[in-house]
C-alpha cells in the first residue's frame, strides 16, 4: 500500500467525523456551527500531529509559522467542544479500512497488556477516580490505565480501552476487547497475555469467540489458577491437558463429567453461567518450561499441540514483549508521557490521538522496503529509525502536507539503525512510574 493511499484513508476517516460532528460535539446545537480558524477537521488533525512541545510552539509549526495563527486560548476553547469519542471513532474506522488490505493468513497474533499514564492535574479538574497515592510521590499523581490490543505482525494497536486508575479492571477490558474483535472465517486470532489477564472468564470469552489464547499463569508451586492440580511429580517440564467443570454451587446434584471441578466464588466474574445449577466445561492445555536454572514458566492455552509444540509456545510468548517496546515508543517517541491538558476528558483526547499517530507511523514503516544493499552492513542488520519516521509522518499525514510521498520514502530509508538482538537489562521496579511534567515546562 502506498503512503498516499494510507493518507487518503486517514483523511477520509477525519472527514467522516467532521461531517457528523454533532455526534461528537459536547453541545451539538452550537458547537462547531460557526466558521473558525480551526474547524473540526483541522482541530482533529492538529491533535494527532501534536508532539511534546508547548501548545503555542505546536500551533506555530502546524500553521507553518503564520502570523495569523490562532492563540493558545482559542485552541483550548475549541478543543473542549470535542468529545474524545471523535478520535476513538477515527482510530477504529482507520483500523477497519487498513484491515481490508492485509494479507490473509491462517493465524494472526495479538498481545494484550496495559500501561499507566500519569498527567498533572488537581481536584478542580479531575475526580478522585483519577488520583493515586503512589509511594514514590508524596503528593500523589493523577493517572489513567490504558488497556491495549496490539497486532504483533503489523506492530499497530488494534483496540484500546482507557480507564481511570481507580477503576482499572484488566479482566473486564480483556473480555470487552475480545468480544468486539472483528470475526473472520479465514483467519484465527491468537491472543497472548501476561498473568494479569489469567482467568477462567477470559479463557471462556476467547473460546466462545472461536479464537485461541496463550496466557501465562503463576507457576504450579504458587497459589494461582494452577494450584491443586495433579501435575507430574517427576517432571519439571511438561505439556498436558486438563478438563475442568466450572460451577457456582456446592450442590452434589450437579453432575460433572470432567476430571476436575472448580467452584467459582460469587464475586468471581464469569459471564457464561447464568443459573446456579449450570456447568461450564473447559479443556485447557498447560505447558511448563524452564527459563533459567531454577525458574519455570507455566502457559495456559487452547492451541493445538500438533501445530504449536512446546518450543513454539515458548517462542510465541516471547513475542508478547513487543507490546512492551511499543509502550516505550508510544510514551517517549510519540509523546504520550507529555500531555497538554489538565482535564481527564482532554487527556483522553490526546491518548486516542497518539494511538492514531503511532499507527500511522507504523503503517508508513510497514510499507517501506529497505534496499538490499542497506539491510545488512558488516555484522549488523538494519531497520528503520522509528523516531525519525514518526517525525516525518507527522508532516506527511497532516492536513497540510509539507513533504511528498517520494521525499518521505527517501528520508525514511536514509535513516536506519542497527538491530541489536540479545541485549538484556535488569528490570527496574521504578520503570513503570514517571512523574507527570507541568504544562509550563516544555522543550522550546
Amino acid at each position: 500500500m502506498t503512503y498516499n493511499k494510507i493518507r487518503r484513508l486517514y483523511h477520509s476517516a477525519i472527514k467522516n467525523v467532521a461531517e457528523n460532528i454533532k455526534d461528537f460535539a459536547v453541545n451539538p446545537d452550537k458547537d462547531f456551527t460557526r466558521h473558525r480558524k480551526m474547524p473540526a477537521d483541522t482541530l482533529i488533525s492538529f491533535l494527532i500531529a501534536q508532539s511534546a512541545d508547548s501548545t503555542k510552539l505546536e500551533l506555530f509549526e502546524f500553521f507553518n509559522y503564520d502570523a495569523n495563527t490562532l492563540s493558545e486560548s482559542a485552541f483550548n476553547q475549541q478543543r473542549q467542544k470535542l468529545k474524545p469519542e471523535a478520535l476513538e471513532s477515527i482510530f477504529h474506522s482507520l483500523n477497519l479500512e487498513i484491515a481490508k488490505y492485509k494479507k490473509k493468513k491462517k493465524y494472526s497474533f495479538f498481545a494484550v497488556d496495559g500501561a499507566c499514564l500519569t498527567f498533572f492535574s488537581n481536584q478542580n479538574f479531575a475526580s478522585e477516580d483519577y488520583f493515586a497515592k503512589h509511594g514514590r510521590s508524596a503528593k500523589g499523581v493523577y493517572s489513567m490505565h490504558l488497556n491495549a490490543l496490539y497486532d504483533l505482525e503489523n506492530c499497530t494497536y488494534q483496540d484500546a480501552i482507557i480507564q481511570p486508575v481507580r477503576q482499572k479492571n484488566e479482566y473486564l477490558s480483556f473480555a470487552t476487547m475480545i468480544d468486539r474483535f472483528p470475526s473472520s472465517a479465514d483467519n484465527k486470532p491468537i491472543f497472548i497475555a501476561d498473568r494479569g489477564y489469567c482467568s477462567y472468564n477470559n479463557f471462556a470469552h476467547v473460546i466462545e469467540k472461536g479464537a485461541y489464547f496463550l496466557i501465562r499463569s503463576k507457576d504450579i508451586t504458587s497459589k494461582g489458577i494452577l494450584y491443586n492440580f495433579d501435575f507430574p511429580d517427576n517432571q519439571d517440564s511438561f505439556d498436558i491437558d486438563i478438563d475442568i467443570s466450572l460451577v457456582r454451587s456446592d450442590s452434589k446434584k450437579i453432575i460433572t463429567n470432567t476430571t476436575y471441578r472448580r467452584k467459582l466464588f460469587q464475586n468471581s466474574p464469569f459471564d457464561f453461567i447464568s443459573d446456579p445449577h449450570d456447568v461450564y466445561e473447559l479443556s485447557l492445555r498447560v505447558v511448563r518450561f524452564p527459563i533459567s536454572d531454577n525458574k519455570y514458566e507455566a502457559i495456559i492455552t487452547n492451541l493445538d499441540r500438533n501445530d504449536f509444540p512446546p518450543d513454539a509456545i515458548k517462542e510465541l510468548y516471547n513475542e508478547r514483549w513487543r507490546i512492551e517496546g511499543s509502550f516505550r515508543e508510544l510514551k517517549y517517541t510519540i509523546g504520550l508521557s507529555t500531555f497538554h491538558a489538565y482535564k481527564p476528558v482532554l487527556v483522553m483526547q490526546e491518548i486516542w490521538a497518539k494511538l492514531i499517530a503511532y499507527n500511522l507511523t507504523r503503517m508508513a514503516i510497514n510499507n517501506t522496503d529497505i534496499p538490499a544493499n542497506k539491510k545488512s552492513i558488516n555484522k549488523w542488520f538494519y531497520q528503520i529509525n522509528f523516531a525519525v519516521a514518526a517525525r516525518l509522518s507527522r508532516h506527511f499525514f497532516s492536513l497540510f502536507k509539507r513533504i511528498t510521498q517520494h521525499k518521505l520514502k527517501t528520508l525514511i530509508i536514509k535513516e536506519l539503525v542497527p538491530i541489536r538482538n540479545g541485549r538484556s537489562y535488569t528490570r527496574q521496579q521504578s520503570a513503570h512510574f514517571r512523574r507527570p511534567r507541568y504544562l509550563i515546562y516544555r522543550a522550546s
